[in-house]
């Protein structure tokens, strides 16, 4: 089973102009929910680690008060930056102990975090305890998360969302050089990810699957469904989804994909062990112990690879999980 994970070193060289400075009070709709500030917050709780890293990048560490709902390791540029952050809870924490650190903001990736159902708390909790709260767009545009935790995607993901979350976040924050910086860098990294993935000129029969976790060993996986941040990269390889499904994660049986009989399998790694399956090496024995995962071609050839959880999701990683996806394919030997 191969190996990737991704890295990002954030060096960015300010260019020589100006940005104009937030104007406040500043009004956004984030997810259908208008929020105002009248100032940059002072503080801000991020329960998620992509929104995290993220603020982190804007250079704004030392604005965060507190951290939650972490699946992988911080990059590796921001470990020293991290340990100095009290992280309220691996998992969800409690909409009482966000309240505790008096931030003059939340912000989210979930709306299952924050939202109608939100396992910290509705967005109206947050506002009668005048504290606005904020998600990341590419949460709800193009998305309904009415019927399911993970929500149903209309149309695939698109990078702009994760740009716009930069750039919205950055003049909250009243940070734009910062965000401009950053959106530019991320932008040529995306164009030359593309376009070493397009470059592979794949066969128009290859096809992939992503294996996030599974509730119990024995029982459906849950894989990324066709509008996912996963089914973007493979768009990006010219490469076909086995999963059609419009769900963000949908549980699939086995049976089911084995018969798609995937030409690679790409599992996902996390520290996170919520389920037996949330470990990489339980995945790799049952993908080669089990009667019907073993008998596909992916497993038989040996062209299962793994990708850090958090890149499967909308974030920054996606970027460059799909540049070391690339990688990896070429070394499968699939090309024309």
């Amino acid at each position: 089973m191969l190996r990737f994970t991704t890295a990002i070193v954030a060096t960015f060289t300010l260019a020589p102009m100006a940005f104009a400075a937030t104007e406040y009070p500043l009004t956004l709709t984030s997810c259908g929910h208008e929020v105002s500030f009248d100032k940059a917050p002072e503080s801000v709780v991020s329960v998620g680690q992509s929104t995290t890293e993220i603020l982190y990048m804007l250079g704004l560490a030392d604005k965060v008060a507190g951290t939650a709902l972490w699946i992988n390791p911080v990059l590796p540029e921001f470990e020293e930056v991290d340990a100095g952050v009290e992280r309220l809870s691996d998992n969800a924490p409690s909409f009482e102990s966000v309240l505790e650190k008096r931030p003059g903001l939340v912000v989210t990736a979930y709306e299952w975090m924050i939202g109608p159902q939100g396992a910290v708390g509705t967005r109206e909790m947050f506002d009668d305890a005048q504290i606005p709260s904020w998600i990341m767009p590419a949460e709800c545009v193009g998305k309904d998360n009415t019927q399911s935790m993970d929500g149903e995607r209309t149309v695939m993901f698109d990078t702009a969302l994760l740009y716009q979350g930069i750039e919205e976040l950055a003049a909250i924050f009243d940070v734009q050089d910062r965000g401009e910086e950053l959106i530019a860098d991320l932008k040529a990294r995306e164009a030359a990810a593309v376009e070493q993935a397009q470059a592979l000129n794949l066969p128009e029969d290859v096809s992939g699957v992503f294996w996030y976790s599974s509730a119990d060993i024995g029982i459906d996986p849950y894989v990324a469904g066709v509008n996912a941040a996963p089914g973007w990269m493979l768009s990006k390889l010219g490469v076909q989804n086995v999963i059609t499904s419009q769900e963000e994660w949908p549980t699939v049986g086995w049976e089911t994909i084995a018969r798609a009989n995937p030409t690679f399998i790409v599992a996902a790694e996390m520290n996170r062990r919520r389920f037996p399956a949330d470990d990489i090496e339980v995945k790799r024995e049952f993908l080669t112990g089990d009667p019907v995962t073993s008998e596909m071609d992916a497993v038989q050839n040996d062209r299962i690879l793994t990708m850090e959880a958090n890149a499967m999701d909308p974030s920054v990683r996606s970027i460059f999980a799909l540049e070391a996806l690339s990688d990896s394919l070429a070394g499968f030997g699939l090309t024309q």
